[in-house]
């Protein structure tokens, strides 16, 4: 990579791992299915006028927006909204690596290599002590925990659903474009948030909250439609391009670092030792199953 694709792929990785601290911003101001809506919403207009639609048949488009949308952003916003710290939620988000590497092997029927379960453990265990349970780590709600592990499941969901987008798209003689089936799957989850907003909220209060707009909360959705989903998939999409996965994958390992350096200086988060040795682990745990970022082999059953 040269030293304008390292310094884009710098730039992603950073831009992915603040989004959580300006996610935690957003939510002081916007209920937290309300900002998760508005995100989409934004990523979806202008945008889907000038990105031309993924080759993939509607079911995709569905399942992707649902999955991510809904499902992970859904939970991880409300998460964060009864008390998940952000540069927590940036590593035990993390999971979903193992989430996705689970559904691949029951669901897609794909084998998995003894140094995969070797980090998963490492990773288990750094979650463990990241999430206080040890008892010696300072207290996150078990709400906010199960809340931010299932925002991870449904991220290793969404994974499959790419997975099965691609080989779609290849079957019709086209490259799945990731942009593309961002921008497009962003049409999706508004509606339902928005439902799910008023189903939690009162209505009062989703007034409320676009009555008193103020400039953090709008700086928080325009940093999370246009700056983590835009720009951050758009750039990301581009280095893929340009280079083999094996040199643009491993930057997404320090999305959790990222997240924890912007939330200790933007929001004064502090961890304790014990939950920073989790952290340390969580990270080990995806290097050691993923550092060689060779395909899964797959077994009886092929895509």
């Amino acid at each position: 990579m040269n030293r304008k694709d390292i310094t884009i792929a710098f730039l992603v990785v950073t831009i992915w791992g603040a989004n959580f601290t300006v996610i935690r911003l957003g939510l002081d101001g916007i209920p937290p299915m309300l900002l998760a809506s508005l995100r989409f919403l934004l990523a979806a207009f202008p945008a889907v006028f000038f990105v031309k639609m993924p080759a993939v048949s509607f079911r995709y488009l569905l399942a992707y927006g649902m999955s991510v949308g809904v499902g992970q952003f859904g939970c991880l916003f409300y998460a964060m909204h009864i008390g998940m710290p952000a540069g927590i939620a940036s590593v035990v988000l993390q999971a979903q690596a193992f989430f996705t590497l689970f559904f691949a092997v029951t669901l897609l029927r794909e084998y998995v290599a003894l140094r995969q379960l070797a980090g998963l453990a490492l990773a288990a265990t750094g979650l463990y002590l990241v999430g206080g349970l040890s008892g010696m780590a300072s207290e996150i709600t078990p709400g906010a925990l199960t809340l931010t592990l299932a925002a991870a499941a449904c991220w290793g969901m969404s994974n499959i659903v790419v997975r099965k987008a691609a080989a779609f798209s290849a079957s019709q003689g086209e490259k799945l474009d990731m942009l593309s089936l961002v921008v497009w799957s962003a049409l999706v989850p508004p509606a339902p948030l928005l439902l799910l907003s008023y189903l939690i909220e009162t209505p009062d209060k989703i007034i409320r909250a676009f009555t008193h707009l103020n400039a953090v909360s709008l700086f928080s959705v325009t940093y999370l439609a246009f700056g983590a989903t835009i720009f951050g998939y758009g750039a990301w999409s581009y280095l893929l391009s340009r280079h083999p996965a094996n040199r643009v994958a491993p930057w997404s390992f320090l999305v959790p670092v990222a997240g924890l350096i912007t939330a200790r200086i933007v929001l004064d988060e502090r961890l304790s030792a014990i939950q920073w040795t989790g952290c340390l682990l969580v990270v080990t745990g995806l290097l050691v199953a993923f550092s060689s970022f060779v395909s899964w082999k797959p077994a009886a059953r092929s895509l």
